[in-house]
């Protein structure tokens, strides 16, 4: 008898901390964005800066109007805004798995490539660092607020 898998849709994802906010309801993590750069032509390239609503060392949720499909491999900077000096990882390479639409816009379910992790090492220890700093931010932001910001967003 096989055994039984259980699947989620992104729909019903949510964050450990956001267990009945559904991911269309979250505001983006505040002071992170994504620079994804787009090859147009042969050889001209766009950035385009989206708002980040999930990260963690595996991956993230982006939402831009851009079209991606699930198997596309995007290259992007991750930016965290800084009082003094932006901390930024490079160059780094995320598989989309899923898309939902929303809107005009689409969540993209992005996985970091393994492949690649391995291979850069000093990039991922700045993604490390935005990590550990993204939620640093959000627990002073809470004990600030005195609890009443709502939940924490993953990280």
């Amino acid at each position: 008898m096989p055994a039984a898998t259980m699947t989620m849709s992104p729909e019903t994802m949510t964050a450990k901390s956001q267990d009945t906010v559904p991911l269309q309801d979250r505001a983006p993590l505040p002071d992170v964005t994504a620079r994804l750069t787009i090859r147009q032509r042969l050889f001209r390239r766009e950035v385009v800066e989206v708002p980040v609503f999930k990260l963690d060392e595996h991956g993230g949720v982006i939402k831009t109007d851009r079209l991606f499909e699930p198997g596309d491999v995007l290259h992007f900077d991750l930016v965290l805004e800084m009082p003094f000096d932006d901390v930024r990882t490079d160059r780094l390479e995320g598989l989309v798995t899923d898309r939902i639409k929303h809107c005009s816009n689409f969540f993209y379910f992005v996985d970091f490539r393994q492949s690649s992790r391995s291979g850069q090492g000093r990039h991922y220890d700045s993604l490390d660092r935005v990590l550990e700093l993204v939620t640093r931010k959000q627990l002073l932001k809470e004990r600030r607020d005195g609890g009443a910001a709502g939940p924490v967003h993953s990280v």
